[in-house]
């Protein structure tokens, strides 16, 4: 594990490959997890990501925390790969250092609330003022609208983007999901709207505004559900195990909603994450009825097609589940396996963290830590060949301010003291 902050890789032959975001400058003024997960994947992809926080600090640098006085987990594990500065941007002088970043910035991305840096005097058309080629991108709550000054949290987002509402059995309430979908799919979205407006600056030479809502990219997610809304208009939903339809689509437990049925079931010994998740294609039918002692199924009228299943589904996982109760999950995945049958063990917390795949493939990462000793984190899941990803440890608060403001604003060093001491920094 390195522990460099250049943006380049040694190669096999000690030459060094550009990262692809190489001498791209991003001003981070993002907080928690929405925009800091968009931040740290540009930083992953060799963007110098500049994160700019309050002399208090992001939030998140003490929530949660593991150990005292040290960052916690939550702010170390969204901001690996970035530099730390600090500036009370509601000072004069802290406006004229914002300005300053502002100019010599390629994107500045923000996720204050409605309005926040505007208030600073910084609207958009003052941003594109100071520089014309800046990409300015804003995750907010929700669109324009009677939802837009609604407060903003993951689960609020999934609760008014279609998630919820979706997810869950059919007779108990709507869930959440443990994915962050409403911050952290937020901030994939941003990502993608900024590359693409980077890449359409080289052909106008003028950067823009990018905006994406957290509602809009749950919903972008959900939209296999509004595509079964749609198709409720003619019937019911014959892959859903739901018996009954009324006019939305219903909660349905563990079903795919996909055109080949899909079903947890459970294994031994019974633990709570003792499960595989089964799909039953057309060519899948007659090994499963073999594997679970059933090899008449295969050829029973009432059994034999997918459109003879589609109605006693719940009686087909049934079946499977009684063999796959009596095997550990691991091994009811290998004879799963050994017919090509889609499957997947349910993976706890815990078996992923220690899963050595995903550490071999920089998914499950160990960063050194200059004062929590090392940490585990998630690693970069965009794999690019000639932009590999050295992981590095979040920074310390303000632990760039004279890099970036007497090294690279020219600052003086008797200025630097003096904004520390009234305040600025």
């Amino acid at each position: 594990m390195t522990t460099e902050t250049a943006t380049s890789t040694p190669t096999a032959t000690g030459a060094r490959t550009a990262k692809a975001l190489e001498g791209i400058r991003v001003l981070d003024m993002t907080h928690v997890q929405s925009g800091p997960s968009a931040t740290q994947l540009l930083a992953w992809l060799g963007a110098d990501v500049v994160k700019l926080e309050a002399p208090t600090g992001d939030i998140t640098r003490k929530q949660l925390r593991d150990l005292p006085d040290v960052d916690s987990l939550y702010f170390t594990m969204l901001n690996c790969n970035k530099r730390s500065i600090t500036l009370n941007t509601k000072t004069e002088r802290g406006k004229e250092i914002l300005t300053e970043l502002i100019r010599r910035s390629d994107v500045m991305v923000e996720n204050f609330g409605p309005g926040a840096v505007d208030r600073m005097g910084f609207t958009w058309d003052r941003i594109k003022e100071i520089n014309p080629r800046i990409v300015y991108a804003s995750i907010k709550g929700f669109g324009d609208g009677p939802y837009t000054a609604f407060k903003a949290y993951e689960v609020v987002a999934q609760a008014m983007g279609g998630s919820m509402s979706t997810t869950g059995f059919e007779d108990g309430p709507p869930l959440a999901t443990g994915a962050q979908i409403g911050d952290s799919g937020t901030g994939i979205h941003v990502v993608a709207g900024i590359l693409a407006a980077l890449f359409q600056r080289e052909t106008t030479g003028r950067g823009q505004r990018v905006n994406v809502a957290m509602q809009h990219a749950v919903l972008n997610l959900c939209r296999v559900k509004l595509r079964d809304q749609q198709r409720l208009a003619h019937g019911p939903l014959a892959e859903y195990p739901n018996e009954d339809f009324g006019d939305e689509v219903p909660r349905s437990g563990n079903a795919s909603g996909g055109g080949q049925p899909g079903w947890a079931v459970k294994c031994a010994p019974g633990g709570p994450n003792d499960y595989v998740y089964v799909i039953v294609q057309p060519v899948g039918w007659k090994p499963v009825s073999e594997l679970i002692g059933r090899p008449e199924l295969a050829e029973d009228p009432d059994w034999a097609t997918p459109q003879a299943r589609l109605p006693k589904l719940g009686k087909m996982f049934q079946l499977i589940e009684e063999w796959s109760s009596t095997l550990p999950k691991w091994e009811v995945l290998e004879r799963l396996n050994a017919h090509n049958i889609p499957c997947g063990p349910i993976l706890s917390t815990k078996e992923i963290i220690e899963d050595a795949s995903l550490a071999a493939n920089g998914m499950v990462v160990t960063v050194p830590h200059p004062e929590r000793g090392e940490f585990v984190t998630v690693g970069s899941p965009l794999k690019l060949s000639d932009s590999p990803v050295d992981v590095v440890a979040s920074p310390l608060l303000g632990e760039h301010n004279e890099e970036v403001f007497v090294g690279e604003l020219g600052l003086g060093d008797e200025e630097l003291r003096l904004l520390k001491s009234n305040g600025v920094i």
